[in-house]
């Protein structure tokens, strides 16, 4: 199941935390109700083992709250829609991401993210910190010991749309991901501004590929997400995919192409 990011995460073991002390559950008993062994509730506890939305689940259930804990991490954290693509994409062994307008969230700096999360304006600044700090979570992933293979594809338009208000954020956003791209398993292509119109321009995807071969594909769109298992669904999305990397240049083409978008946006 989908680990819950920091620093929700902490927040949420040390509730279950008190909840278990105030009940007078110990770890053992606690662990029974929750369907869990009590080395697992311990190493939960002391944050040497992701919590997931699993547990928290076992949680509710040892509680008896009505689902208390797994509202929080809804309410507090990544929508209820999302935590089922985190879960994807921590599995995965090869994450596969197209952004025609942004910047994907894998990618993102805090700065940026920051900046697009305050588009939507009914976010309160409490919610947009949690929201970017659950983002920023996210990019652990690149630096396991096993990481997935990523292969971002971005329309060039993604990297010039900035304005002069957030120039440096753009270029800072962009050196970040040339640097990224020097991670052998981080493979960065854009598609450029001459390629004109192509199927990509329909909208953003991404697709997971799990240790047992089995594939997950994600879409979003102003409402939300949701994610696609079906195999005709699925392979639709795949040839989609093998449409915009072919349209994108190769990723020594491509990273002179960001070194050149960075200069125009100025030094940061």
């Amino acid at each position: 199941m989908a680990d819950v990011p920091s620093p929700l995460a902490d927040f949420i073991v040390s509730e279950i935390r008190r909840a278990r002390g105030a009940s007078g559950m110990t770890q053992e008993a606690f662990g029974r109700a929750a369907g869990f062994s009590a080395s697992h509730v311990s190493a939960v506890e002391s944050g040497t083992r992701a919590l997931t939305m699993d547990f928290i689940r076992g949680a509710d259930r040892a509680f008896n709250n009505d689902g208390l804990f797994g509202r929080l991490v809804v309410k507090l954290g990544a929508p209820s829609w999302f935590l089922p693509w985190l879960d994807a994409e921590r599995g995965a062994r090869q994450l596969r991401l197209f952004e025609p307008l942004l910047i994907p969230g894998l990618l993102q700096t805090e700065n940026y993210a920051r900046v697009v999360m305050r588009l939507n304006d009914l976010m309160s600044a409490t919610e947009v910190d949690q929201q970017v700090s659950a983002r920023m979570s996210r990019h652990k992933i690149l630096t396991a010991d096993t990481p997935p293979q990523v292969v971002a594809v971005l329309d060039e338009s993604t990297l010039r749309r900035a304005g002069d208000e957030h120039a440096g954020i753009m270029a800072e956003q962009i050196a970040h991901l040339i640097t990224v791209a020097e991670l052998p398993h981080v493979h960065v292509h854009v598609i450029p501004a001459g390629a004109g119109l192509h199927i990509g321009l329909s909208g953003p995807f991404a697709l997971a590929r799990a240790s047992d071969g089995t594939w997950v594909g994600h879409l979003e769109n102003q409402l939300g997400g949701i994610v696609v298992d079906n195999e005709d669904e699925l392979h639709t999305l795949q040839t989609r995919w093998e449409n915009v990397r072919n349209e994108a240049l190769p990723r020594r083409q491509s990273n002179e192409l960001m070194k050149e978008v960075h200069s125009d946006h100025g030094p940061h």
